[in-house]
C-alpha cells in the first residue's frame, strides 16, 4: 500500500479524530481568549489600591508566614492529584503533576472551579497524554478529598460547639453542632464504604469510577482536613492575636459553605461578610476586614499571578513533559 492510500485509509477508518483535529485550533485559541477576558473581568473587580495599603500595614515576618503557609497550603492541594496518579494507575511524575495541580488549585480559587479545577484540568492533563476517562477520574478523586477532608474538619469543629452562631441566624449554634454530628458520620460512612463495600466500580456517563481503598481513603481525609487547617491558619496569622485559632477555623468552614451557596467566583464578599457577622463581637471590623484584605492578595491574587506564569512555561514545554507510554 503506497503513502497516500495509508492516508486516505487512516481518515476513513477515524472519521471522528479528523473531526477533532479540524476544531483543535479553534477551540484552543477560544479558551485562551475566554482566559484572557475571565482574568480582565477579575482585575477589574479588585480595589488595588486598597489591598497595597492594607498590606503595607502589616510586618514584613507576617507577611513571609502567611506566605509561607500558602506555599504548603499549595503543595498539600497540588498532593491531591498525586494520589489520582496513582488512582488511575498511569505513569505521571510528581514533575508533572504538581505543576498543574498548583495552577490548578489558584485558577479555581480566583476563577470559578469550572475555569480551574475543570477546564484548566482538562487542558494541562490533555497536554500530557492522559485519555478524558483518566482525567475525569483525577478530577472526581479531587473532589472528593477536598469535599470529605472538609468533612471531618468541619464536623470536628462544629461539633465541638466552638463556634457560636449570632442570635436571629436561621442555622442556631445547636443546629450547626448537629451539623457537624452528621458530617463525621458521613465522613466515617465514607471510610467503611471504602473498607467493606463489595461493589467497587461503577459507570456513569460512560466514565469508569472506582471506590478507592481504605488506606487511599484515609489519606484522602487527611490531606483535604490539612489543607483547610492550612487556609485558615493564614487567616488566623493576619487576624488580630485575640483571636482563637479554633474559633478562625470554625468561622472559615461557615464561610465555605456559603461561598458554595452563592456561586460567586473566589468568594468575594461573602467571606468578608461572614467573618464580620461572626467575629465582631470579638475584634474591630476595620481589623478584620484588613486581615482578609491581606489574605486575598497573599493566598488568591499573589498565586493566580505566579502560576499564570507556570502556566505559560507549561504550555511551552508540554511536548518534552508529555508521558511516553500510552494510558492502561
Amino acid at each position: 500500500m503506497s503513502r497516500t492510500e495509508a492516508r486516505a485509509t487512516s481518515h476513513a477508518e477515524h472519521p471522528a479524530t479528523s473531526r477533532l483535529n479540524r476544531w483543535k485550533r479553534p477551540l484552543t485559541m477560544l479558551f485562551f481568549l475566554a482566559m484572557i477576558v475571565l482574568l480582565s473581568m477579575f482585575a477589574q473587580r479588585i480595589e488595588w489600591g486598597e489591598v497595597f495599603d492594607t498590606l503595607a500595614d502589616f510586618k514584613v515576618r507576617t507577611l513571609f508566614i502567611a506566605c509561607g503557609l500558602t506555599l504548603i497550603s499549595f503543595l498539600v492541594y497540588a498532593c491531591f492529584d498525586l494520589i489520582g496518579r496513582t488512582y488511575i494507575r498511569q505513569d505521571l511524575t510528581w514533575k508533572q503533576i504538581l505543576p498543574v495541580g498548583i495552577i490548578s488549585y489558584a485558577f479555581n480559587l480566583n476563577l470559578s472551579a469550572w475555569v480551574g479545577g475543570i477546564a484548566m484540568r482538562y487542558r494541562l492533563y490533555s497536554r500530557l497524554g492522559v485519555s478524558k476517562g483518566n482525567i475525569a477520574k483525577i478530577l472526581g478523586l479531587s473532589l472528593a478529598t477536598n469535599w470529605f477532608g472538609y468533612m471531618v474538619i468541619a464536623g470536628a469543629v462544629f461539633s465541638s460547639g466552638l463556634v457560636r452562631m449570632p442570635p436571629g441566624w436561621k442555622l442556631s449554634s445547636d443546629a450547626l453542632q448537629g451539623v457537624g454530628v452528621l458530617l463525621l458520620l458521613v465522613s466515617a460512612g465514607y471510610l467503611a464504604a471504602c473498607r467493606f463495600s463489595k461493589r467497587r466500580e461503577w459507570a456513569i456517563r460512560g466514565v469508569e469510577i472506582n471506590l478507592p481503598s481504605l488506606r487511599m481513603a484515609i489519606l484522602q481525609l487527611a490531606l483535604g482536613a490539612l489543607n483547610w487547617s492550612l487556609m485558615a491558619a493564614v487567616i488566623f496569622t493576619l487576624l488580630p492575636s485575640k483571636l482563637d485559632y479554633p474559633l478562625v477555623l470554625g468561622v472559615l468552614l461557615i464561610s465555605a459553605i456559603a461561598g458554595v451557596i452563592t456561586h460567586i467566583p473566589a468568594g468575594i464578599g461573602v467571606l468578608e461578610a461572614v467573618f464580620v457577622a461572626l467575629l465582631q463581637h470579638e475584634v474591630s471590623r476595620g481589623s478584620l476586614v484588613a486581615g482578609l484584605l491581606a489574605y486575598r492578595a497573599i493566598y488568591f491574587l499573589l498565586p493566580l499571578l505566579i502560576t499564570l506564569v507556570m502556566y505559560l512555561l507549561v504550555e511551552a514545554k508540554a511536548k518534552s513533559l508529555r508521558i511516553s507510554k500510552k494510558p492502561k
